[in-house]
């Protein structure tokens, strides 16, 4: 073999084994990376936070709506207790004026009734006609046989007067004829008096019916009005939630009303608030009730109006809703001093101040856990982290102010001994403070 192919033979040899040392380091390498892929070997970094001291300002923040103030209730018709459907109804957040028709209910059930009201009235009408006539009737047919029956007595009179001259027999047969007489006036007298009764008392049995008939139409035509909704001020139009059907679930928004939805009378499905009067609605978190009351100072912002602070206070705070891990409350904060930029519907933000503080120990409001009744902190050692129980003091949603710290310490923003309980099946208790 020559030097010339020897060379070429080791430089193919060479080649090889690279490759093969490339291959082999590739595939160890991600091999590695698999097992601890496969095995969840991997640091975990706990997020800290220094204790602080100095002046603490809590404040509530929220984010709200706009709205007019004083609203007008567009109530559902009180219609016996049949539920209806909405057949049309203004945009939420349009403008309208007094008089004009926002929502209109299916009036095909009213409809239906004061047709039926109507020909039962008809009828009765004609009833009443009828039995007015037949008593009239009646009444001159009583008064032919009253004359006949009196005049019957008059003659009979005459003849007993000629009891003296004539026979005894003839005498006393014209005798029994004069008390017939007499007793056939008395009973007729009788008789029309009880008919004068009847009739009396059919006429007013349909005087009743048609009262009835009358009542049930001018219902229907009064239900059917009021099955429009008219605004009785300007302002603009605000669709409420659906609250008329079964259909809540736990945690659940309700949506608002829509045409075809069905309404149970006496229910409010829109509201007119006027355009002088300002406030907002915020969903405030319920661990801040407590720090804030009924006519508290507070400044809004609206978001399509910077730079400007409107002066405003709490007007009215509603009660407590939602789900158990996210529980608050509607709270209405009046604008004192409203300009002509406001609309309906405008987002703001809201900032109320409940406390100043001076000097005092805080935390991120996730560095405090509770459990069990106990208020605990995860502090950094040395050795780790551990639980300390500290004294709650003031908290709101962003921090909190406490005790049984020493400023500078680090405390964990998430629990550090989750993943190592998650392993070892332990409960939540192992991480408690003794």
């Amino acid at each position: 073999m020559s030097k010339r192919a020897r060379t070429s033979k080791l430089i193919r040899w060479a080649i090889a084994v690279t490759v093969f040392l490339g291959l082999a380091g590739a595939a160890t390498l991600y091999g590695l990376r698999a097992w601890k892929e496969i095995t969840g070997v991997k640091q975990e970094v706990i997020p800290t936070a220094k204790v602080l001291r100095g002046d603490v300002t809590l404040e509530v923040t929220a984010r709200g709506e706009l709205r007019g103030g004083n609203p007008e209730m567009l109530i559902a018709p009180l219609t016996g207790g049949l539920d209806m459907h909405l057949t049309s109804m203004k945009e939420s957040g349009e403008p309208v004026k007094a008089g004009e028709v926002v929502a209109e209910f299916d009036t095909t059930e009213q409809e239906y009734k004061l047709r039926e009201a109507e020909a039962d009235l008809a009828e009765t009408e004609q009833k009443l006609i009828q039995a007015r006539a037949q008593k009239e009737a009646q009444e001159e047919e009583d008064k032919y046989a009253l004359l006949k029956a009196e005049s019957d007595v008059t003659l009979a009179e005459l003849d007993v007067r000629k009891n003296p001259l004539l026979p005894t027999l003839t005498a006393r047969q014209n005798t029994l004829a004069l008390e017939g007489a007499k007793d056939h006036l008395t009973q007729l007298q009788h008789n029309l008096a009880n008919r004068k009764a009847t009739s009396d008392a059919a006429i007013a049995i349909q005087e009743a019916a048609r009262g009835k008939t009358v009542s049930q139409a001018t219902t229907a035509r009064r239900n059917i009005e009021a099955m429009t909704l008219k605004a009785t001020r300007d302002g603009y139009f605000s669709i409420r939630q659906n609250t008329s059907q079964n259909m809540m679930f736990f945690g659940m928004t309700l949506p608002d009303y829509q045409v075809g939805d069905t309404v149970r009378p006496g229910m409010a499905v829109a509201e007119i608030p006027d355009l002088k009067n300002w406030e907002v609605a915020a969903n405030i978190s319920e661990l801040d009730r407590g720090h804030i009351s009924v006519g508290q100072r507070t400044g809004v912002r609206i978001v399509a109006i910077p730079g400007h602070v409107y002066k405003a206070r709490v007007k009215d705070m509603g009660g407590t809703s939602g789900s158990p891990w996210d529980r608050h409350f509607e709270c209405k904060i009046a604008i004192e001093d409203p300009t002509v930029e406001l609309r309906p519907g405008m987002s703001s933000n809201i900032v109320i101040t409940t406390d100043e503080m001076k000097g005092v120990l805080s935390l991120p409001a996730q560095a405090l856990f509770e459990s069990d009744g106990k208020t605990f902190v995860y502090l950094q050692t040395p050795a780790g982290f551990i639980a300390r129980s500290v004294s709650l003091v003031r908290r709101n949603e962003m921090r909190v102010v406490l005790t049984g710290l020493d400023e500078g310490q680090s405390v964990a923003l998430a629990n550090p001994t989750l993943s190592a309980k998650k392993k070892a099946g332990g409960g939540a208790m192992q991480s408690l403070p003794k």
